[in-house]
């Protein structure tokens, strides 16, 4: 097989992993919380047929070598966790992360899961949980009867009855980790630990580093559509290229069946 086939070949499956990663991010433009992906591409294997530094005679070096690349190939994708813009909803369970952190989930499985999606609503107990079911960690439940609830910076939950009285009920809690591009992207705006994201560390809002917790807001997407497309085109131009590198290598080895 003619080298450039092969080449072309990984190009073309790299552009592919790209385009995929691009979609998703552009399918999640709207996603509360979503934190895009980038791909992350290394080269392949060298064929070193001449070293760098060789001896090309008794008293003579040579400069550069000869080395012939192999193609490349998707490594990894990158989990992206810049802040996203904040949306005012005007909803007292909606809860913005404004800086790092992540709010704690019980999963079925027994599993705590993490999120920055705020979107909280009440189960038939009154307990805090997602969209999806899962209670919120540590525990809050709204008691019966409440007019209102207010969510400080610091996390703090307060709620007023009908007579206008005021009592705090629990305190919301965030989590850090050392590198959460580790973390093992589970859906369901979820992610779960993992041995590369390090162990969570609970921490207040708003102290040591932690984000604080901003009330009637909502941390959208942080999915740049306008850079999406660009990249986008980017990429459907380097396929292009590809592709034209596997035609014209078919071409020669064309020319080369005909004469032989």
């Amino acid at each position: 097989m003619h080298p450039a086939l092969w080449i072309s070949k990984t190009g073309l499956s790299a552009q592919d992993a790209r385009l995929a990663t691009i979609s998703n991010n552009l399918a999640n433009a709207s996603t509360v919380g979503f934190k895009k992906d980038r791909a992350v591409f290394e080269d392949l294997l060298y064929q070193v047929k001449r070293e760098p530094g060789g001896q090309s005679s008794q008293d003579t070096q040579l400069p550069s070598g000869l080395q012939i690349g192999t193609g490349v190939r998707t490594v990894s994708t990158q989990k992206v966790f810049d802040t996203g813009n904040m949306e005012i909803t005007d909803r007292g369970l909606d809860v913005a992360i404004n800086g790092r952190g992540f709010f704690q989930v019980q999963l079925p499985d027994g599993n705590v899961g993490f999120t920055r999606n705020g979107q909280f609503h009440t189960d038939s107990t009154g307990q805090l949980v997602t969209a999806n079911g899962y209670a919120l960690i540590p525990s809050i439940t709204i008691p019966e009867g409440s007019q209102g609830v207010t969510i400080g910076e610091d996390g703090t939950v307060v709620v007023r009855d009908g007579s206008g009285q005021q009592s705090q009920i629990g305190s919301m809690e965030l989590v850090d980790f050392i590198n959460p591009s580790g973390m093992l992207a589970k859906g369901q705006n979820l992610f779960l630990e993992s041995t590369a994201s390090g162990s969570p560390q609970a921490g207040t809002p708003g102290l040591n580093g932690v984000g604080r917790l901003l009330q009637n807001t909502l941390e959208g997407s942080n999915v740049n559509v306008v850079e999406e497309l660009v990249n986008m085109i980017a990429t459907q131009r380097t396929y292009e290229m590809n592709s034209k590198v596997v035609s014209t290598a078919d071409q020669m080895l064309q020319q080369a069946a005909q004469i032989l």
